[in-house]
């Protein structure tokens, strides 16, 4: 059985120079027409915890969701898995100040019809701001990451930044820790708190 995560990283090694016949021959093995790019890992984390969470299988519709390892590899994942590629439709999320880069880039792919859901800084901050620094300070000291986090407060850089700047920079400040989080933040979220990018993303799929 062909797994989602063969179909990635065949697309992964197509993107770094690779030849693309080994994703085409996946993505018709899998049944795909949508491809949902996603910035990082982090993001594919949440989005996959969220549609685990609605009940839904993602693959067994026929969409993938990659992560593409940073916003600047936009054009180029948009051009192999877009109408210039294998034709899937393209949809996923984007960074407010990363738009205008999304936008060149898929127009340069020819895949300008692509439809992304901005988050104002990041998805990170868009959990922070849905649940409350509370919430998420109560997160932090569950998971036994409360040390680590005083020890961040103190940092000078630290002194002075409201609380939400200062949660939204330690997620990140550990390998692995956002894409951890990323599924913790889902799965805390209560009714009506789905920040809208992410509640728009998986209705539009």
């Amino acid at each position: 059985m062909v797994d989602m995560g063969a179909f990635r990283d065949a697309v992964d090694g197509w993107a770094a120079g690779g030849p693309g016949g080994p994703a085409g021959d996946l993505a018709v093995r899998l049944g795909l027409r949508t491809a949902v790019l996603l910035e990082g890992l982090s993001d594919l984390a949440a989005v996959e915890a969220l549609a685990a969470r609605r009940g839904r299988d993602l693959a067994a519709e026929g969409v993938g969701v990659i992560a593409m390892g940073g916003a600047m590899n936009v054009g180029r994942y948009a051009g192999l898995l877009g109408p210039p590629g294998l034709g899937l439709r393209l949809t996923g999320l984007c960074d407010e100040r990363e738009r205008p880069y999304y936008e060149r880039g898929l127009m340069r792919a020819g895949a300008a019809d692509g439809e992304f859901f901005v988050c104002a800084a990041d998805l990170e901050d868009e959990f922070i701001r849905a649940l409350g620094a509370a919430a998420v300070e109560e997160i932090i000291r569950v998971e036994g990451d409360v040390r680590a986090w005083q020890t961040f407060l103190r940092q000078p850089a630290q002194h002075g930044r409201p609380r939400q700047q200062q949660l939204r920079r330690f997620l990140g400040t550990k390998k692995g820790r956002k894409i951890r989080y990323g599924r913790l933040l889902v799965e805390s979220l209560g009714p009506g708190q789905v920040p809208a990018p992410l509640e728009n993303l998986l209705a539009s799929l």
